[in-house]
C-alpha cells in the first residue's frame, strides 16, 4: 500500500509514452515489401480500382491508377500528390513532381507516391514549469512538403498505411521537446497568462529543422497553442483562490455598497413615510377638530334659528289669526254690504226693465203707428198710381204678370168653357170682368176651401 502511495506518477507517464513512441517509429515493412520495390497492381478502369492479387501490393497511402498490362503500363498520379519514379540503372529519378504520371516498366522500375496536403500535428505536452510544476499544453502544427526533392531523401515515408505517419511523429516529437525546454524556463503564471513565448520557440525550433538549405524540404505553415492546464487540481484551485477571493470580496463589498444604501434608502423612504404618516394625521386632526367646530357652530347657529324661527312664526300665526279674524269680519261686512247693493241694483234693475219694457212698448206703437202710416202712404200711393195708369198700362201690367198668375194657378180637374159676350172689340173693363169671371169660376171649382 505505501509503495503504491509513493510510486512516481508522472515517471510512469513519461515511460510510457517512450515505449509507444518506440513501437511508433518502428517500420512497417515487415508486413510488405518496400513501395520502390513492389509492383504495382493492375487497376480497373473507371474511377474504382480493383483489388490487387495477393502477390502484389497495393499503393502506398494515395490512391494511384495504374493502367496497361505487362511491360506497357502507365501510372496516373492525383493532382495533390508528389511522386518520385526512379530505374534501375539511373542515378537520378526519371519523374519527380506534383501530380506527375508516367510509364510503368515493372522489371525496372519503382516509384513513391506521397500526399501534398497540409498536414496537421495535434500534441499535448506534459512539462514541468520552473516552480517544479505539472503543465500540460495542448497545441497543434502545420506543416506542408516544400521541397519534394530533399524530403523523399531525408525523411521516411515507407509506411504503406499512412506516408505521413513517421514524419507527424518525428515533428511531434521535437515540438514538445521544445515546448518542454521553453516551460521549464517560465513560471505557472507566466504559461497561463502569456503563451506568444512559448509559440515563437516552437516556431523558431521546427522552420530551423525543416527549412532552410541543409532542412528537410518542408515549410512550418503555422504554431498555435490551443491551451495550457495545471496538472494538480490541487494547484488549479490554490492558483484560483486569490482571484476567486479578491472576486469574492469584491461582490460583498459591492453587496454590503448596495445593501447599506439599500438600507439607507429604505430608512429615508420610511422616515419620509413616517414625516408623511405624522403631517397626515395632524392634519387630519386639524381637519378634525375644524370640522366638529363648524359642526358644533353650525348646530347652534341652526337651534338659535329655530328658536328665533319659532318665534317669529308664532307672531306670524298670531298677527294671521288677528289678520284673518279682522279679514273675516270685514268679508262679512262686504259681503252684507255687497248683498245690499245686489238687492238695490236688483230692484233699479227690475224698475229699469219696466221702463224699458214701457219704452219698447212705446217704440213698438209708435213703430206700428209709424208702419200703418207707411202703408197707408203705400196704399195712397198705389192708389193714386192706379188712378193715373191708363187702359193701355193696365192692360200691359196684366199681359207681362200672366204667366205668372197661370203658373201659380191650380190645375183643373175638369174644363169648362165659359164664353163672355159677344163682342169682338173688347175693353179693359171687360177684360178684367172676364178675368174675375174666370178666377170665379176656379175658385169654385177646387172647392170651398182653397184660398
Amino acid at each position: 500500500m505505501a509503495s503504491t502511495q509513493n510510486r512516481n506518477e508522472y515517471l510512469d507517464r513519461v515511460v510510457a509514452q517512450q515505449q509507444v513512441l518506440e513501437e511508433n517509429l518502428k517500420s512497417n515493412r515487415g508486413a510488405a515489401p518496400a513501395p520502390a520495390q513492389a509492383q504495382a497492381p493492375h487497376a480497373a478502369r473507371g474511377r474504382a480500382a480493383a483489388r490487387p492479387p495477393a502477390d502484389r501490393p497495393r499503393p502506398a497511402g494515395v490512391e494511384v491508377r495504374v493502367t496497361g498490362f505487362w511491360r506497357w503500363r502507365t501510372v496516373l498520379v492525383p493532382p495533390n500528390a508528389f511522386v518520385v519514379h526512379t530505374r534501375r540503372s539511373r542515378p537520378e529519378p526519371l519523374h519527380i513532381g506534383l501530380g506527375v504520371s508516367f510509364r510503368y516498366r515493372p522489371q525496372t522500375d519503382a516509384f513513391l507516391v506521397v500526399p501534398g496536403a497540409m498536414q496537421t500535428i495535434l500534441l499535448s505536452a506534459f512539462s514541468i514549469c520552473r516552480e517544479l510544476q505539472g503543465v500540460v499544453v495542448q497545441a497543434y502544427v502545420q506543416w506542408i512538403i516544400e521541397d519534394f526533392a530533399t524530403a523523399y531523401r531525408k525523411l521516411d515515408f515507407s509506411d504503406p498505411d499512412d506516408p505521413m505517419r513517421l514524419v507527424n511523429l518525428q515533428l511531434k516529437e521535437q515540438a514538445e521537446a521544445a515546448i518542454k525546454d521553453k516551460v521549464a524556463t517560465m513560471g505557472v503564471h507566466e504559461v497561463l497568462s502569456d503563451k506568444q513565448p512559448i509559440i515563437e520557440e516552437l516556431t523558431a525550433r521546427l522552420r530551423a529543422v525543416a527549412e532552410g538549405d541543409s532542412g528537410l524540404g518542408l515549410r512550418i505553415v503555422t504554431v498555435q497553442i490551443k491551451e495550457a492546464v495545471v496538472s494538480s487540481s490541487r494547484l488549479w484551485e490554490n492558483l484560483q483562490k486569490p482571484y476567486r477571493a479578491e472576486q469574492e470580496r469584491v461582490a460583498r463589498l459591492a453587496e454590503l455598497t448596495a445593501a447599506d444604501a439599500v438600507s439607507e434608502r429604505e430608512m429615508s423612504v420610511a422616515r419620509a413615510r413616517e414625516t408623511r404618516r405624522l403631517a397626515d394625521e395632524r392634519e387630519l386632526g386639524d381637519l378634525r377638530h375644524r370640522d366638529e367646530s363648524a359642526g358644533f357652530d353650525r348646530d347652534t347657529a341652526e337651534r338659535v334659528r329655530r328658536a328665533g324661527r319659532e318665534q317669529e312664526d308664532a307672531r306670524t300665526l298670531a298677527d294671521l289669526e288677528n289678520e284673518t279674524a279682522a279679514h273675516a269680519l270685514e268679508l262679512r261686512r262686504a259681503r252684507q254690504r255687497q248683498e245690499h247693493e245686489v238687492t238695490l241694483a236688483r230692484m233699479e234693475n227690475e224698475q229699469a226693465l219696466r221702463a224699458l219694457e214701457r219704452e219698447d212698448e212705446a217704440a213698438t206703437a209708435a213703430a206700428a203707428h209709424e208702419q200703418a202710416l207707411l202703408v197707408l202712404d203705400r196704399d195712397r200711393l198705389r192708389g193714386d198710381i192706379a188712378n193715373a195708369q191708363s187702359a193701355e198700362s193696365i192692360q200691359a201690367q196684366l199681359v207681362e204678370r200672366l204667366p205668372e198668375i197661370v203658373a201659380r194657378m191650380p190645375k183643373p180637374a175638369e174644363l169648362r168653357a165659359v164664353t163672355i159676350g159677344g163682342n169682338d172689340g173688347t175693353s179693359v173693363g171687360g177684360l178684367i170682368a172676364e178675368l174675375a169671371a174666370v178666377v170665379n169660376a176656379l175658385r169654385d171649382a177646387k172647392g170651398p176651401g182653397a184660398g
